[in-house]
């Protein structure tokens, strides 16, 4: 009987021959296809060898992961792809017995130098823009095999694997490229500024062994905190285990402190897995939670603070500021509430900065109940002239400014008797940034809803996001939620996904002098409370933070930026407005568009006559509406705002399969259609018009 083994060795074999003849690449489902067909007996076999516990095919991805691994196959997130490795493997091991027993070879030495090959991609990663590393450098830092590390970076390819080269510059000889391969590899170095003359990237902007090893430290964070200049912190103590530390220990006697009575004495800059497993030991009776937050809290204030950081504190309304001076310490404390500690001079023991006077990002943050320690790192520069230095690095402007509407802007929205009523719409978003436009269908308040938000962001396309909404859209669609994606050695993981709302919002907190804009189109259409969900309370106090559903603020709280500006549009033909609820409608302010008012009344015959056309189309269509009855079901304009429609043919056309079926849906159950189109239709309304 044929051993699981030999059956694996035999559908790796055959599936990596597959790849080498199909060196555009092929997707793994393919791949296994054809590895189906040439070993018909595989199947069976393999469920007589496992039982039936594990299907052929699974084993068959699962395996796949040596190849990786070994450097004979990348997958690219799509299709497969047989390396330069992978084709000397075939040549050098050309049967499924060697091919496998080497391959299970390279896999121990990957499982055993794991750590290594994973500070090799964080070293990889770090290499500044324009620079290229020596493999056998980089191998020695990470303690690896050059040539190892070079077949495995084939396999992998982390980010910038290809600044990766020999000691003279020159792509690795020994991967036997093709000239195809060689040609992507160059133009990859100068996509990313790594000049190459004759295919030898510059000697000069080799980083060097010794600049290169800093870059990152065993820990993954240390070193590279180092080298991003000053940090601040919050850190409470007002009342720890009932008692106000702040006014009895920490402003007398210069320090702060946070409460470890359990945790083992630990070193300076200790790692955060250290920490971890100190914390799991020391704390095991504290939920799950707790020890994360236990464990991102002690590793801050061992091994991230640094001696001139900011640290500030709150005692009610009064905030006091301070700068580190010593590093961490244990020591022993009355009732254990302040055992590890840092010394801080603190700089305005008599003026206490008040709490309402902070910009309303720090305030968020202090207000935040869930926190003990929170990195205000992103506020240095605020802080820095609180204590009355010079910024190390410009403080942004937070005053965004909304421009006013100009008599162009109306003009160019066919409106040029409305710009107040524009005006208007502008004056209410300062005041509170958030607007729904609605009306009947045809009224144009998607269209308007982005030429205003382009007018708002200056043109600028990157500030603005459209989204609709629907009955199955969510907050994991809107926000951010968790996706599946493609590992890099073939399995499925499920990562923490930002929606377009998430991604805006960061975008306005990177760029608070700029406004952004979010349009939500048919916002009613969505379940709005489960879509906003904890961000409803954001949308009626933007100085306010939440916790966000899925931890990403890491108890810092989030924060909806006062320049995120969100218009909605609502139909009112389908009467769904009844089922946004009071909460939502008090926290919107609301602008009508409809055909028998400003800014809509009108703006057909505007277009008309400005591009020159007969008004027939703006009397029909005024006729159309005082027929209809019901006010929520009058036609728009936006219909017969197009040049293609301008024919008699084409009004026609328009008419019958678009604005009669919707006058058919009012009057269902009252009049059939040779009704309909005996009151509504276009040859009914010309003859009335006297146009026929």
């Amino acid at each position: 009987m044929t051993t699981g083994l030999e059956l694996t060795a035999r559908a790796l074999f055959t599936g990596t021959q597959i790849l080498a003849e199909h060196p555009e690449g092929m997707r793994g489902r393919d791949v296994w296809a054809h590895v189906v067909q040439r070993l018909p007996d595989l199947e069976s076999q393999w469920a007589n060898a496992s039982k039936g516990v594990t299907p052929a095919h699974r084993n068959f991805d699962f395996s796949t992961i040596g190849l990786v691994k070994a450097g004979w196959v990348w997958k690219s997130g799509g299709p497969w792809f047989l390396t330069p490795v992978g084709r000397a493997a075939l040549a050098e091991w050309p049967d499924p017995d060697s091919f496998y027993g080497r391959l299970e070879e390279l896999y121990r030495y990957w499982a055993r130098n794991r750590a290594g090959f994973e500070k090799a991609a964080r070293l990889i990663e770090a290499i500044p823009d324009g620079s290229w590393a020596s493999v056998g450098e980089l191998a020695t830092i990470a303690g690896l095999d050059a040539g190892r590390l070079m077949e495995w970076l084939q396999g992998t390819r982390p980010q910038g694997w290809y600044r990766v080269l020999d000691a003279d510059g020159g792509l690795p000889d020994g991967l036997s490229l093709t000239d195809a391969e060689r040609s992507e590899w160059l133009r990859l170095l100068d996509d990313d500024s790594v000049a190459t003359v004759l295919g030898r990237a510059d000697p000069g902007t080799r980083i060097p062994a010794s600049d290169l090893a800093p870059l990152v430290s065993d820990s993954g964070s240390v070193a590279d905190e180092a080298a991003a200049g000053r940090h601040a912190w919050l850190v409470r103590g007002s009342s720890v285990q009932g008692v106000n530390l702040v006014r009895e220990l920490w402003l007398p006697n210069g320090l702060c402190s946070l409460p470890a009575s359990r945790l083992r004495e630990l070193p300076s800059a200790a790692s955060r897995e250290a920490v971890r497993v100190a914390i799991e030991s020391d704390y095991a009776y504290a939920t799950v939670q707790e020890r994360a937050r236990m464990t991102a809290d002690y590793y801050a204030f061992l091994s991230r603070m640094r001696e001139g950081d900011i640290i500030t504190t709150n005692d009610g309304t009064d905030v006091f500021l301070g700068v580190i001076v010593g590093p961490p310490a244990f020591v022993a404390s009355i009732d254990n509430r302040a055992n590890l500690q840092r010394a801080v001079n603190w700089r305005n023991l008599a003026n206490p900065v008040d709490y309402l006077a902070l910009p309303d990002e720090i305030s968020a943050r202090l207000s935040n109940p869930d926190a003990e320690l929170i990195d205000l790192t992103e506020f240095t520069g605020d802080l820095e002239l609180l204590l009355g230095e010079e910024p190390e690095q410009p403080v942004p402007d937070r005053d965004f400014q909304l421009p006013d509407i100009t008599g162009d802007f109306a003009a160019e929205l066919y409106m040029p008797s409305s710009v107040e009523w524009l005006q208007e719409c502008v004056e209410l978003l300062r005041d509170r940034p958030q607007l729904i436009f609605y009306g009947p269908p045809g009224t144009g308040k998607t269209w308007l809803a982005q030429a205003l938000a382009a007018f708002l962001v200056g043109g600028k396309p990157e500030n603005v996001q459209l989204v609709q909404f629907h009955p199955a859209y969510t907050y994991e669609d809107f926000f951010e939620g968790y996706r599946p994606a493609r590992t890099d050695d073939g399995g499925i993981a499920f990562d923490l996904v930002k929606g377009p709302l998430r991604r805006l919002a960061d975008a306005a907190t990177r760029h608070p002098d700029e406004p952004h804009v979010v349009i939500i189109d048919e916002i009613n259409r969505g379940n709005l409370a489960k879509i906003f969900g904890e961000l409803y309370f954001l949308l009626e106090y933007r100085g306010r933070a939440v916790n966000l559903l899925y931890g990403s603020d890491e108890g810092q709280g989030f924060t909806l930026p006062r320049n995120l500006i969100i218009l909605g549009t609502m139909n009112t033909a389908d009467r769904s407005i009844a089922l946004v609820d009071v909460a939502m409608r008090r926290r919107f302010w609301f602008q009508e568009l409809h055909p028998d008012v400003p800014p809509v009344k009108g703006m057909l015959a505007t277009w008309l006559a400005k591009n020159e056309f007969s008004p027939d189309a703006a009397l029909l269509l005024d006729k159309l509406n005082e027929l209809i009855d019901e006010r929520d079901f009058k036609i728009g304009p936006s219909y017969l705002m197009r040049p293609a429609v301008q024919s008699p043919e084409a009004m026609e056309r328009v008419w019958r399969t678009q604005l009669l079926p919707l006058l058919e849906e009012h009057h269902y159950g009252e009049l059939d259609h040779d009704e309909v189109a005996a009151r509504y239709g276009l040859e009914t309304l010309r003859r009335d018009l006297g146009l026929a």
